[in-house]
């Protein structure tokens, strides 16, 4: 494999970060990476804010399911689909715009996070490492607040950025299905049970799977955190109606 193909291979989430900055020359390489992304109609219907003040970074590792890992971070960026800009535009050029809808958000979210990709590879490339933090979804209300959030902008994700210890290095990435599980041909190929368990078994390790499964969806799909998350996107969408 080539460079690039070995580092996507190779990439891992990192949540324990060496004591020292990232220099302001690769913050800029990973930023200018990120918008270079491809975007619907070349409009970046995104935003990213970049956390720098210490104060809002705590409020963030506590609004984000109190994940302290989050202000220890030398970067903190979060990618806002940003539905905002270009309605503003067209209001201010008397275009008489329709008010953004939730499809205009599926696709400023898809922007986003396209970008969000561009500067984990970057940051990849230049041996930092980083960890989507999806919980920024989460608290909808919180999250304006601390960045101060207008109607039509949303925070689709937030990423933290640092130099991996030797131990996160060194740490075993979790396995990936094969491709036959996850490539369909020409169309959407509903599973049954027996190919349910051949996709999911190789997360749950000596574990069994029954027990795995049943745990992982006590844990996960309906724990608190995810009920809170619809809750917080049913409420964004409100503004999108």
């Amino acid at each position: 494999m080539n460079e690039v193909l070995t580092q996507l291979h190779e990439r891992k989430s990192v949540r324990v970060f060496e004591d020292r900055p990232i220099e302001e020359e690769a913050v800029e390489t990973i930023l200018n990476a990120a918008i270079q992304a491809p975007s619907a109609g070349n409009q970046q219907l995104y935003s990213i804010i970049r956390v720098k003040d210490r104060e809002k970074a705590v409020q963030l590792s506590e609004s984000c399911d109190h994940q302290a890992f989050i202000a220890d971070a030398r970067l903190i960026l979060v990618f806002c689909a940003d539905c905002k800009k270009w309605y503003d535009a067209f209001r201010y050029e008397g275009c008489e715009p329709r008010k953004p809808g939730a499809g205009d958000l599926l696709l400023a979210v898809e922007d986003a996070l396209i970008a969000a990709q561009n500067a984990v590879v970057a940051a990849e490339s230049l041996g930092i490492g980083s960890c989507y933090i999806g919980d920024i979804m989460e608290q909808i209300e919180t999250q304006r607040e601390i960045l101060s959030l207008p109607e039509y902008v949303f925070p689709a994700a937030m990423l933290v950025f640092g130099y991996p210890t030797a131990q996160q290095k060194e740490r075993r990435k979790p396995s990936r299905p094969e491709l036959s599980h996850i490539v369909m041909i020409d169309g959407y190929q509903e599973k049954g049970e027996a190919e349910l368990e051949a996709l999911l078994s190789h997360n749950c390790g000596s574990q069994n799977y029954h027990d795995w499964l049943n745990a992982f969806c006590k844990r996960k799909y309906n724990s608190d955190f995810a009920k809170e998350m619809t809750r917080s996107v049913e409420e964004a969408l409100k503004q999108f109606r």
